[in-house]
């Protein structure tokens, strides 16, 4: 069993005035199945990218295997190529049987890899890729957020597949995936790197006990340093008046003081001294041994809404509704029939290609937000009158500019949307960077952002997931479940749904 050694790892970008890594070491087994998390921007895919040697550092990583890394890069004129002519360029010496049998575990028709990429969807890209990386021998494969965009039953399939698998990285936020998938989590936390056996739950509860007992320490340490810091303030109020008493005396009060108590009076007071700096060296000790203690708490901040209350209840009606694009005979969906009421929240589901985003630009072109101009319906779609809705876009290819930019072209409260942004984690240093040198991740949190500071009596969230970190959810999570807006969400993510859907409509 190799493994892969990190010691005193520091890097930094060099238009970071802060470092990703700083003095980082662990040690991970190239036989683990690996779960690795941690917050958007926190540095998971530039590990990955060191793993590769694709940036200089200091420090050391010593690994002897060979590191192999998903999605490969596509370029644009590959498309037009298949998957059988571009393996070999993505995976040096890969024979065509071996990706032929991880396609059968993957349920794909092996007709796939003679397919210009061009033809084929996001899901089965995704599938391709992932035979040719594991149709190799003895290497680590970092995978990097593998189900973005992917449907249910994609995901299923994808899921099922690497948890008969071992031997690599999963960076993903999906908490299913991880706790299907993995055996070892490393996590990139506020202050310091951890790495546990098991999977994201048995990690998360065995967090949340440390953060408890941290806290618990904390305030104990709270009230010892204010014990100490009396007693040290006592000694020294003690110590300024023996000091104050060594030159001059009123000889009716002290009629027992001679000139030579100035001398013993210098004693005491030296003694008195040294105990203050006694409790002062004992409480810089006490403030070290305790400092850091509440640095890797995710201070998960409460998130804030202001939902509208329309004076209608049903906010959107279909009835029998079918769906076709115009240069297109044949009906995307047909028979759709359901309503979002107000306190509602509904998920979209269906497979990639249904028609998910197609109706949801219907039903903003139907609200007078939005053009749909290649889409034709038939059948009964209805808004209620006044409708005000807050959208999130799947796409964040439009994001440009910096974020006073984006704030006054959407018109949002520049403080407040930073105050947001701050809230979702994200560093007041890349509040000076343009959102087109964001992450992904980041990009999702300015669209998310802005939305939750847009009054709406409907939130239509397009998978507003992709890329959020799982702590980032979570306080997504807790701010629905306490405002109970009315929602429209197309969302792959199963726990998400699970905890927040009142009821769903299937395509």
């Amino acid at each position: 069993m190799a493994q892969i050694k990190v010691n005193d790892l520091t890097f930094s970008y060099e238009s970071s005035f802060d470092p990703i890594f700083e003095h980082v070491s662990f040690t991970l087994d190239t036989n683990w199945k690996l779960g690795f998390i941690g917050r958007n921007g926190k540095g998971k895919t530039t590990f990955l990218n060191l793993l590769l040697g694709k940036y200089e550092y200091s420090g050391s990583i010593s690994a002897d295997v060979r590191c192999d890394y998903f999605p490969y890069t596509i370029e644009s004129d590959d498309l037009e190529k298949t998957a059988d002519e571009l393996m070999d360029q993505w995976k040096p010496g890969v024979e065509n049987w071996r990706v032929m049998c991880e396609l059968s575990e993957l349920s794909v028709d092996p007709e796939l890899l003679y397919r210009p990429l061009r033809t084929l969807s996001f899901g089965e890209k995704t599938k391709v890729m992932l035979a040719v990386l594991f149709a190799g021998e003895n290497d680590f494969l970092l995978i990097d957020e593998p189900t973005n965009h992917l449907d249910k039953e994609a995901r299923e399939i994808v899921k099922t597949y690497l948890a008969g698998k071992k031997g690599f990285i999963l960076v993903s936020h999906d908490r299913d995936l991880l706790d299907a998938c993995v055996d070892h989590i490393l996590v990139l936390q506020r202050s310091s790197i951890d790495v546990q056996s098991g999977n994201f739950s048995s990690w998360w509860d065995n967090k949340e006990r440390a953060d408890a007992f941290a806290k618990a320490e904390n305030e104990k340490h709270i009230k010892e340093i204010g014990r100490l810091k009396g007693a040290m303030q006592q000694s020294q109020g003690w110590a300024n008046k023996s000091e104050n008493s060594k030159i001059g005396y009123d000889p009716i009060k002290e009629h027992d003081r001679t000139k030579n108590a100035r001398t013993y009076i210098s004693s005491k007071t030296k003694k008195m001294e040294s105990r203050v700096k006694v409790f002062e060296q004992r409480m810089e000790r006490s403030i070290k041994e305790k400092e850091g203690l509440l640095n890797d708490i995710e201070q998960v901040r409460d998130l804030r809404l202001s939902p509208l209350t329309h004076f209608k209840d049903r906010l959107v009606e279909t009835r029998d509704l079918s769906l076709r694009y115009a240069d297109s005979e044949k009906p995307v969906f047909t028979g759709l029939t359901f309503e979002i009421r107000n306190g509602e929240r509904v998920f979209l589901q269906g497979r990639n290609g249904c028609g998910k985003t197609s109706l949801i630009k219907a039903i903003l072109k139907s609200a007078g937000l939005g053009e749909a101009e290649n889409i034709v319906l038939d059948g009964t779609l209805l808004t209620a009158p006044h409708l005000k809705i807050s959208y999130i876009n799947q796409d964040t290819s439009h994001l440009h500019g910096d974020l006073r930019m984006h704030a006054f072209e959407n018109g949002v409260d520049y403080s407040l949307f930073l105050a947001v942004l701050r809230h979702l984690a994200l560093e007041q240093a890349q509040f000076e960077k343009n959102i087109e040198d964001f992450s992904e991740g980041q990009k999702k949190k300015v669209l998310i952002a802005t939305s939750l500071l847009t009054p709406a009596h409907l939130y239509i969230w397009d998978e507003p997931l992709n890329y959020v970190d799982v702590f980032s959810r979570m306080q997504l999570e807790k701010l629905i479940s306490e405002y109970q807006p009315t929602m429209l969400i197309v969302e792959h993510d199963v726990r998400f749904r699970d905890k927040m859907a009142t009821k769903t409509a299937e395509l």
